[in-house]
């Protein structure tokens, strides 16, 4: 135990004493044991803190979308009314998406008082059917029996011809997309228009 003491101390004692050299160093000196030099340091913080406050303003100004049901890589937020096909961000919370809520980015598709119709067909092997969701007479997308992992998916069915005021169906024609085809429309209030940057 005292050995352990000992060799502890000595380290500690070799880092303090290297401290000032490594100061040094960080203040723009070529090498251990060379004089500082400011100006270097100076220099290093015209570039780093310009860099740096750009990154803390631009990071909360967009979004990453990671998923591969949307055509795009960077979106960010985008005043003004959501109109068909717009890209729209809102925070989800549900079993097939993980224990936390989630951020995620679709497609307005379907919007307040447009007829919305589901035809239901036998699904793969004809044991589970699938719906065919349409808006206005056109196809928006097809839900499925099973998610990849095997999940059990339950489709959502509209309890009118009409999608109800406030409310917009979200989604895109991923075959793999989780959206409205599964837990209908969603509030308008909860959306935010968003536009495609990458």
């Amino acid at each position: 135990m005292l050995l352990l003491t000992w060799r502890a101390g000595n380290r500690l004692w070799r880092e303090l004493k290297d401290l000032p050299l490594r100061a040094a160093v960080a203040l723009g000196a070529n090498g251990l044991g060379q004089p500082a030099r400011p100006a270097q340091l100076l220099k290093a913080y015209g570039i780093v803190l310009p860099i740096g406050l750009f990154a803390w303003w631009a990071m909360p100004q967009i979004t990453l979308v990671m998923t591969p049901s949307i055509d795009a890589w960077v979106v960010h937020r985008s005043p003004g009314p959501i109109r068909r096909g717009d890209l729209i961000s809102f925070t989800f919370s549900d079993p097939v998406a993980g224990p936390k809520p989630v951020a995620i980015t679709k497609y307005a598709l379907c919007l307040p008082g447009d007829r919305i119709s589901i035809v239901e067909k036998p699904g793969y092997g004809g044991l589970a059917r699938n719906g065919w969701y349409y808006c206005n007479g056109t196809l928006m997308g097809v839900s499925k029996s099973a998610a990849r992992n095997g999940k059990t998916l339950v489709h959502w069915q509209p309890e009118s011809a009409r999608i109800p005021e406030g409310m917009i169906f979200v989604g895109s024609r991923h075959p793999d997309g989780y959206d409205s085809r599964y837990y209908g429309p969603v509030a308008i209030e909860r959306l935010t228009r968003m536009e495609k940057l990458l």
